[in-house]
């Protein structure tokens, strides 16, 4: 902080001319300490107590940087906030700092806790751990980030096994306990949202008994603490952490530290003894050396000197230069960029400006949005280890919360996982209950939040709330020194000592003196002015007068003495919030020495104030200290808002209740034209507003169109497609809401159905003798408007009824309803009507969740579901071959269902959906350039849409703009016909369109009925009147709301709307209409029957006016309807009251004019069999941009012959990769989903597009590398059987007899064995082979190992004897010598029998090898290769053992050198050896084979060469040897 400060002084560009300075206290991580530091700089006090009349050498701070932890940060924003003092945090995270009622002030330039939860859940997603466990610290980063985790990875379906929470200081025993549930949980995965020191607390102790190998996903907190690196069970730990930067100069900065500049900080004196272990000043209570101010920095491997990986303190930096800018701006003119001298800089400027800080600071852009939140941006990190061995925390990909959904996280790097494995930890729950059903998911996110953290986080709370700190000087020995009183307190006006003390604050004066503050210097003290108010001294005396009471009771707190301090407030909220300071900081109005530093504590409870603006100040202070306020007569209804003033008490009523009261007043004298004055003060404002809100609480008779009749018809409208928001206190009757945004085709829709009443009542064929009428009412496209006006609908035909003679004909005010438009509406009324079985005919309302009988008994509608419309727009969009589409919708029940119904369609069709975007009911302008932003970067060129076209307009005003093309839009029936779209603005963009409409025709008469419609001021014609003035641009008449708005010309009621063209007149082929007038139809022919007008007898040829009926009747009838009309359409409904499902396709098509025209290119016909539904003529379609061509729309191009598809992880599976088949498959068409395995003996070409037959192979006779292993067998059997002849010519001879020529003779059997053994693993394997061979090789040499073992010991025996006639030798004879032979063969020939019984190998055909050179090998398998390894290892031991005795007689006289040649053989049989095992099993097919028998030979040859080759050379060349001194080396 200080260097960037410091940095910014040195700058010209960036506050010029001014000199930043900075005041840093110490929180001690502690609330009470943070609290009395904000107190302090808002409060301008310094930390010594000076006397004279400079009170202070400082000002109120502009701003505030801090704190780090999120509880701190809450505290001091609190207290800073009602005095719009930004603070701008570097490091507190919690996502409850964004609320702004709370922390209006508060700022952060580290992403919001909330930003961090959703990337750990879609990390935690994106693997596919689906079952987790959640450790986190028991504090408000801890409780908040979790539970905002926690709900986004329920959304995500991920199941949590457990969440506990734990803090560093907790009891051993807690520690334990968590750590044993992280050791014997099921779950491998650990998301942990833990402080650094929470954490480290916990792996130690984890540490003590590892757990078994767990996935560690971490919070930023402590993903990248290197202290935490040492803890290697915890390596490849994945988490998010904050972005690494560079700051030039800082480290230098960080290193110029002299040992003067040091002594002159307490806190750099400090540090400074630390780091160096050393001390600055002399002291008899350290035993550290004095420091001799040669420390060197440099050296010092600390967190202070380490600036590899700068995150919070590149936070800090930018935190700073936010404020700086910020100043900037407030203080510099944006026309001439002057600095402003004259005018004084207030700490709410810079609050103002701050919110719009947008500026980049060594490649870091720095902003704030909304909720005072930066961009969130994140690195992925990896802990992964070096080759050193060591762990480092690597970055491996990044989270940027500002890209659009599904380009948010990014991977760039491989990454490392538990153990330093490759592949992803699965975590899964074979049956996860707790996603099954939002019921669980509550029950456990309750046992989570409510009986684990809420609990564990208010302990927390109240348990660091209720402490509070006495602050004092001490000595070098830590006593208590001297007290200081920590500002200047103003005297209270009465006080009196007690063992509880109560404060009282009035307003004794009734003005305060006005303070001017430079800000250079401390702000002059508070004082009143003005006259005393005699009430509010007698309020004060009032409240002296029980305390005394009370003192004076001997039943009531007795031995209790209860105090009071009264502040006078004068009236004024500055006066009022440093009372509100001083007691709730315990400050005393005398200074006292001594080492009890006040003589009175806190107060417990504070009586105040009179004025309710005062109160609403004191009540934000002393409320965050828990400290109640009883007011007596502040009664502003705000004051009841607990969020805000959650100790907030009175004991007179709230203006609420006071402006109930004077509205029914007023109405009950029937006073309806009234004037009204106010205090303009919250008292004043807040209790008239709400007076006002009760007045107009009234019935407000919404505006309809009308006309009596025998029966009255009901309909409603979307007149206007906005409705206003509804702003409901629920303590008042609800006004009636204006709407806005006039719809010319919604007008026409009504007028024709004036016009069908009118034409049935001049018909003579159709309800003879009976008048229809209608009541027509604007239900404003809104659920709440829609009501509204059915309620008025009712009770409007309930009044007239009472009023007038009653008629006959029905028995309830609205026989039946035609309404409404869209479904969201309709559901809302139809379930109010069918509770009375009124019939609700829809002529618009297309979603099937209305086809729902239980809930929706009376509607019908003329038109089709959206089931139908959704099943034709899937075979559309699967039938033009466009598997990848994107969808547009809104909020209401008709996009969503019919977005929902289309994309399960779809995709079980093979379909996917790209994106789908909601529009708002009232979107921003972001959040418009948020929904282009995605379709101009989606790879999906066809979009479906929803929606109706006024919901459209500002999407597609964005998009116009910039000049967006190539998107091929699908079209619901509620647009697709829509005139509003089609200006030429949007001829680029919409060109093309495809849709499914309602069939059109051309109702006669109806043209002329439109056109002779005229305004009037008669009531009933106020609908018309806005048509008209929407229509020509004018205004009917002047009136005093429109004094203000902008001036149009006077209508003169003659235009002409035949010279106009607009969606009302154009009326060729209507389609909404066509349905409107058949639901009029509908209802008519109903009541013909109901009524029976086609029955003979005295009224033959008339309808029996005397008929009585029921709304359950007449929806009887109407289900039972079936009538052919003018056009020769079929009318009736099916069981679920659906009209036949007849569509046209439409195409959007230029004209020569350039106009758009609506072209039917197609129909479909849901009533026809499967297969014939859909007719389509593609020839005469033009497709977006005016192409001819059909427009592409796939994620992923078709893989081709020879790959397959493999599914994109986390993508829907239109999106894949083509990867080519595996070795041994193939695949022969376009887009295949899986590769085909060749059958056995075949493998796959080249290409994987067709398997071929495959050649076997194994060690053979005739090839050369057989033929060459055959010659090298049979020069051994050559070899040995020559040597055998010779020792048995030779055998008298000394040297034979000397070498035991029984066993010389047993080895040279056993060495010929060896070499022929090595002829079983040649050839063709089969069943006998496989079972000898191994067999045959480990017996001979096991028996050639033996008889090497019983000479090295004959050898030792012979010449290590002590005493010439010692009779070692004669106990080792023959027969032991035989026996122990024996002895060493038989386990080997017991294990050979035992593995060849229990397992014996069998020849396979290996095909694993084709994939190198396409052959099959031909090979023994070997179901116990345990057993073969035993053979080998019994082998080995007996070569150890020998190799071991003949090394002992290494020594032996020259002449008789047998040992060494053991020796030597040995050594070379353990070299063969040793180097076939690894030879041996990396060889492939057949060469192991040839390794196993080059080992064979190698060692028989080395054994027979090393043993019998010598002795043959003296047999043979040197006879004169061959003696019996030659043995004993007597000869010379």
């Amino acid at each position: 902080m200080i260097f960037a400060i410091e940095e910014i002084n040195n700058r010209t560009e960036l506050l010029p001319g001014v000199k930043l300075g900075y005041q840093i206290h110490d929180s001690c991580a502690s609330v009470p300490v943070a609290m009395h530091a904000a107190i302090q700089l808002l409060n301008s006090n310094d930390s010594v107590f000076n006397s004279g009349d400079n009170c202070s050498h400082s000002g109120v701070v502009m701003a505030v940087v801090g704190e780090f932890g999120s509880t701190l940060s809450m505290s001091i924003s609190r207290v800073l906030g009602p005095f719009n003092i930004p603070l701008v945090s570097p490091y507190s995270t919690c996502a409850c700092l964004s609320d702004k009622k709370q922390y209006p002030t508060f700022f952060r330039t580290i992403p919001s806790d909330q930003f961090q939860a959703d990337a750990l859940a879609k990390l935690v997603k994106h693997f596919g751990w689906t079952w987790i466990g959640a450790v986190r610290s028991d504090s408000d980063y801890g409780n908040n980030g979790m539970a905002a985790f926690l709900e986004v990875a329920l959304r995500e379906g991920i199941c949590v096994e457990y969440s506990e929470a734990f803090y560093r200081t907790n009891p051993r025993s807690k520690i334990q306990r968590v750590a044993d549930i992280i050791r014997r949980s099921t779950s491998k995965v650990v998301v942990a949202f833990v402080a650094i020191g929470d954490m480290k607390v916990l792996l130690e102790e984890l540490a003590q008994e590892p757990p078994p190998p767990r996935q560690w996903v971490g919070s930023e907190a402590w993903i990248t603490e290197p202290q935490l690196l040492s803890y290697t069970f915890c390596a490849g730990a994945i988490g998010v952490a904050i972005q690494q930067s560079v700051i030039p100069g800082f480290r230098d900065f960080l290193l110029d530290l002299s040992p003067s500049e040091v002594r002159g900080s307490s806190v750099l004196t400090e540090f400074w003894e630390d780091a160096f272990n050393c001390s600055l000043k002399e002291s008899n209570y350290t035993s550290k050396r004095m420091c001799n101010g040669k420390e060197d920095l440099t050296t010092l491997q600390s967190p202070y000197t380490d600036t590899s990986q700068l995150r919070i303190t590149n936070m800090m930096y930018k935190a700073v230069y936010a404020i700086a800018h910020a100043i900037h701006n407030a203080l510099f003119q944006k026309v001439n960029f002057t600095l402003l001298q004259t005018q004084r800089l207030e700490s709410k400027e810079v609050f103002t400006e701050l919110k719009q800080v947008n500026f980049s600071q060594n490649g870091y852009h720095v902003s704030f949005d909304a909720n005072g939140d930066p961009v969130a941006f994140y690195e992925l990190v990896n802990w992964q280890k070096s080759a050193r061995g060591t762990i480092d925390p690597l970055t491996v990909g990044f989270y940027d919360a500002s890209l659009p959904e599904g380009q948010k996280f990014r991977i760039n790097r491989k990454i490392t996982w538990v153990e330093g494995g490759s592949q992803v930890m699965i975590s899964v729950k074979a049956i996860q209950i707790c996603c099954a059903t939002s019921e669980i998911i509550l029950l456990i996110f309750g046992h989570f939040f409510v009986s684990d953290s809420s609990l564990s986080l208010l302990r927390e709370l109240s348990s660091r709330n209720s402490v509070k700190s006495i602050l004092a000087e001490t000595n070098s020995a830590g006593l208590p020194d001297k007290c200081s009183l920590q500002g200047t307190a103003r005297l209270p006006a009465f006080s009196m000592e007690g063992d509880y003390v109560i404060g009282g604050v009035f307003s004794i004066h009734n003005s305060m003196n006005t303070v001017e503050n430079n800000y250079t210097t401390a702000p002059e003290s508070p004082s009143c002015s003005g006259r005393i108010d005699p009430r509010e001294v007698r309020f004060a005396r009032a409240m002296i007068f029980a305390i005394e009471e009370i003192n004076n009771s001997t039943e009531f707190l007795p031995d209790v003495r209860l105090g009071y301090q009264i502040h006078d407030s004068c009236a004024s909220v500055p006066v009022a919030v440093h009372a509100a300071f001083q007691l709730s900081n315990g400050q005393d109005p005398v200074f006292y020495g001594g080492e009890n530093c006040s003589q009175s504590g806190v107060v417990m409870a504070v009586v105040a104030e009179s004025g309710s603006t005062p109160s609403i100040s004191i009540s934000r202070i002393i409320g965050s200290f828990h400290i109640p306020q009883v007011s007596h007569y502040a009664t502003c209804a705000c004051l009841s808002d607990k969020k805000q003033y959650p100790t907030f008490f009175r004991t007179i009523p709230s203006d609420q209740f006071q402006a109930d009261a004077l509205a029914k007043l007023v109405k009950h004298f029937g006073w309806t034209w009234i004037g009204a004055v106010r205090s303009d003060s919250d008292y004043g404002n807040n209790g008239m507003a709400a007076f006002l809100e009760c007045v107009k609480a009234e019935d407000n008779e919404p505006l309809a169109l009308q006309m009596d009749g025998d029966v009255v018809i009901g309909g409603f409208f979307p007149l206007h497609y906005l409705a206003s928001e509804l702003q409901h206190s629920y303590q008042s009757k609800p006004l009636a809401t204006p709407c806005s945004g006039f719809d010319h085709r919604a007008f026409r829709w009504m007028m024709t159905m004036a016009f069908a009443v009118e034409e049935i009542n001049n018909k003579s064929s159709l309800l003879p003798g009976v008048k229809l009428g209608y009541r027509i009412l604007d239900s404003c496209d809104n659920v709440h408007s829609s009501l509204q006006a059915l309620f008025s609908l009712a009770q409007t035909l309930l009044t007239t009824r009472d009023d007038e003679t009653p008629s006959c004909l029905s028995g309830s005010p609205i026989p039946a309803v035609i309404g409404l438009a869209s479904s969201s509406p309709t559901r809302a009324v139809a379930q109010v009507l069918g509770s009375f079985h009124i019939p609700l005919v829809s002529y618009f309302a297309t979603c099937t969740c209305l086809n729902d009988k239980h809930v929706y008994p009376s509607f019908l509608r003329t038109v089709p579901s959206d089931l139908f419309q959704v099943g034709g727009l899937v075979q559309l969009v699967t039938f033009l071959g466009w598997q990848w589409v994107g969808t547009i919708g809104t909020t209401d029940d008709y996009s969503q269902y019919g977005i929902q119904e289309f994309s399960s369609h779809f995709g079980h069709s093979g379909g996917c959906v790209a994106f789908h975007l909601t529009i708002p009911k009232s979107p921003t302008a972001a959040e418009i350039q948020d929904m282009a932003d995605m379709l101009q970067i989606s790879t999906a060129n066809v979009v479906v849409v929803f929606a109706a076209e006024g919901q459209l307009l500002d999407l597609f005003l964005e998009l116009s703009r910039r000049n967006v093309t190539g998107i091929q839009w699908v079209a619901s029936e509620a647009w697709v016909t829509a005139g509003l779209l089609t200006f030429p603005d949007f001829h680029s963009l919409l060109e093309g369109t495809l849709g499914f409409s309602f069939p059109g025709v051309n109702i006669p008469g109806l043209k002329e009925f439109l056109l002779n419609v005229h305004p009037s001021p008669e009531p009933g014609m106020e609908f018309i009147n806005m048509f008209w003035e929407e229509q020509f641009g004018c205004q009917l008449q002047e009136s005093n709301e429109r004094i203000n708005a902008d001036p149009k010309p006077v209508c003169t009621g003659s235009e002409d709307l035949s010279l106009t063209s607009s969606s009302y007149t154009d009326v060729s082929r209507v389609r909404i209409s066509y349905n409107v007038y058949k639901a009029v139809f509908a209802i008519a022919h109903a009541l013909h029957n109901l009524l029976n007008c086609d029955s003979a007898g005295i009224n033959e040829g008339m309808c029996d006016k005397n008929t009585e009926f029921t709304a359950g009747q007449l929806l009887d009838h109407l289900k039972k309807g079936n009538f052919t009309n003018q056009f020769q359409e079929r009318v009736y409904f099916d069981a679920n009251g659906e009209p036949v499902p007849l569509y046209d396709i439409i195409n959007w098509q230029k004209d020569s004019k350039g106009k758009i025209r609506f072209v039917k290119v197609g129909g479909y016909d849901g009533s026809a069999p499967q297969g014939q539904q859909l007719k389509i003529n593609g020839s005469i379609i033009v497709w977006t941009g005016g192409q001819s061509q059909v427009p592409v729309s796939q994620c992923s191009a078709p893989c081709r012959p020879g790959s397959r598809q493999a599914r994109r992880p986390g993508k829907p599976p239109c999106c894949f990769d083509c990867l080519p088949c595996a070795d041994g498959e193939i695949s022969n068409q376009t887009g295949s989903t899986e590769c085909i395995k060749c059958p056995d003996s075949y493998w796959s070409d080249k290409d994987k597009v067709k398997c071929v037959a495959g050649v076997e192979e194994f060690l053979s006779f005739s090839e050369t590398m057989g033929i060459v292993l055959v010659l090298l067998t049979l020069l051994g059997v050559v070899l040995t059987a020559i040597i055998t002849v010779i020792f048995h010519r030779f055998r008298t001879t000394p040297i034979v007899k000397a070498n035991n020529s029984e066993i010389s003779f047993l080895l040279l059997l056993s060495l010929k064995l060896c070499f022929l053994c090595s002829l079983v693993f040649i050839g063709q394997p089969s069943v006998w082979t496989c079972m000898l061979r191994q067999a045959a090789f480990g017996i001979s040499f096991v028996i050639c190992l033996s008889c090497l073992l019983v000479k090295t010991v004959v050898v030792l025996l012979a010449f290590r004897a002590n005493i010439p006639s010692s009779g070692g030798l004669k106990l080792f004879g023959p027969t032991q010598q035989r026996t122990m032979i024996f002895c060493t063969t038989t386990p080997q020939i017991c294990l050979c029998v035992g593995w060849l019984l229990g397992a014996p190998p069998f020849p396979i055909r290996n095909p694993t090898y084709q994939a190198s050179y396409g052959k099959i090998v031909l090979e023994c398998k070997e179901p116990w290769p345990l057993g073969f390894y035993l053979l080998l290892s019994y082998i080995g031991l007996l070569a150890f053992v020998c190799l071991l005795l003949a090394f002992l007689g290494r020594k032996l006289p020259d002449t008789f050198n047998e040992a060494k040649l053991i020796t030597f053989s040995m050594l070379i049989f353990w070299a063969v050896w040793i180097c076939f095992i690894p030879a041996y099993v990396s060889s492939p097919g057949k060469f192991s084979v040839a390794v196993e028998i080059f080992a064979i030979l190698a060692s028989s040859f080395g054994l027979l060469l090393c043993i019998f080759v010598p002795k043959c050379y003296i047999i043979l060349l040197h006879p004169e040897r061959n003696i019996r001194k030659g043995m004993t080396g007597k000869y010379r």
